[in-house]
């Protein structure tokens, strides 16, 4: 066990359930060695994101596991005082780096928040250069695993996660406020293999999910992304073009089925340089309140086209998809200037709140999602460790009428 409540420089071991530690500098996981997080803990960072020296950062080298339960999650945060919402893009700690020898990341019901403080010598040059937001997660072994589970990756100042390469499992996470002008939720390059459902994307920057292989590594980038639910994104991405939901381009492949996405900039983006051939999709839901949301469902610039089991509003407003306590009219986008300003953005289009994202009865996603397929199933780990895969869901979204799915 570890036995001071202020961690810095090599660390390894068991930070206790239940228990408060900190840091103010960077603390590392050397090659070989782990850092486990029982549930109930509560790390908190030191900082104030004004240099790199300023912004400490988890530096993985080995293994880092953190093993929250819904009844009893951890936080891996900044102190009370600097959690508010004027520092939802402020950038305060520098996240968890993961390098390319590292071992495992395992994360379940974790909050990772109020990160993107600036890159500095202690980063690889190839993710970032020196003066560059951190992600809230960066990993880079195309032999190992990163699990995150039903976990929280919130208010960070660019992408909340960066995989160069990996295998990967992302169940039931919710992603909210992530990137200030520019930037994704879930951004995954060459070498970067494995499945992406039941996910709640609020209020990206630019897309929920981006899946491109680009980065030359041997491996292909293939990544099934299915039932998840995308609200908001693509607003305040500054680039003519850029931002929305779904973004598969350079040479990445993957099934691509059951996703929701409400008032987004674009839908589904499947660039002419993708891997087109190997890229299957179908059965998403569109929904937007306003003419120039409906617009984008199916951007120009993509090859992807409306599908037999796709479900998309005829004009604006048409087929809600009934979130159980969720006002997706709430805002008028038609008077709206896209992009959006963070000032100009109500908080309910950046952070779920006690919205509960479920389905009503009657919904038009009920009972119209695609089963017939598999998983990737590319994580190796098992037990304790190892993943929970959702299977594809009978339900458009990450919330299913039986329970199952997002539990946030």
């Amino acid at each position: 066990m570890i036995s001071s409540d202020t961690l810095s420089g090599a660390v390894k071991g068991t930070l206790r359930a239940n228990k408060t530690y900190y840091f103010s500098s960077d603390i590392v996981i050397n090659e070989g060695d782990t850092l486990l997080m029982q549930d109930g803990v509560t790390l908190i960072a030191i900082g104030d994101g004004s240099s790199y020296s300023k912004s400490p950062q988890i530096s993985v080298n080995g293994t880092f596991i953190s093993l929250g339960t819904e009844t009893n999650p951890n936080f891996i945060t900044v102190p009370p005082s600097m959690a508010t919402p004027e520092n939802t893009f402020k950038g305060i700690w520098g996240g968890i780096q993961g390098g390319a020898n590292s071992g495992d990341m395992v994360i379940k019901w974790t909050h990772i928040e109020y990160v993107g403080g600036p890159a500095g010598p202690a980063n690889d040059p190839a993710v970032y250069k020196s003066g560059d937001p951190r992600y809230a997660i960066s990993y880079s072994n195309i032999n190992g695993n990163l699990i995150l589970e039903d976990s929280w990756i919130s208010n960070t100042k660019d992408d909340g996660v960066r995989v160069i390469s990996g295998k990967i499992s992302i169940m039931r996470n919710t992603f909210e406020s992530n990137g200030e002008s520019g930037g994704e939720s879930f951004n995954a390059k060459s070498g970067t293999v494995g499945d992406i459902a039941y996910n709640l994307f609020l209020g990206a920057a630019t897309n929920g999910l981006k899946i491109s292989n680009s980065g030359g590594t041997t491996i292909q980038c293939n990544i099934n992304s299915y039932n998840n639910t995308f609200l908001n994104c693509g607003l305040r991405q500054v680039k003519s073009g850029r931002g929305g939901s779904i973004n598969y381009e350079k040479g990445a492949k993957g099934k691509i089925f059951n996703n929701l996405v409400a008032n987004c900039r674009y839908g589904l983006k499947v660039t002419a340089d993708a891997d087109g051939a190997n890229t299957i999709f179908d059965n998403q839901l569109y929904y937007g309140s306003a003419d120039k949301i409906l617009s984008g469902f199916y951007p120009s610039d993509g090859i992807a086209t409306p599908k037999p089991g796709d479900i998309a509003g005829a004009s604006a407003k048409a087929g809600n998809p009934q979130f159980a306590l969720y006002d997706v009219d709430q805002f008028n986008f038609e008077t709206a200037t896209i992009p959006m300003s963070v000032s100009s953005m109500p908080i309910a289009l950046l952070k779920s709140g006690s919205s509960n994202f479920n389905l009503l009865p009657g919904s038009p996603g009920l009972n119209k999602g695609k089963v017939d397929f598999q998983p990737l199933g590319s994580v190796t780990l098992t037990g304790t460790y190892g993943t929970d895969i959702g299977l594809p869901g009978k339900d458009i979204g990450a919330f299913q009428a039986d329970g199952s799915g997002n539990a946030h």
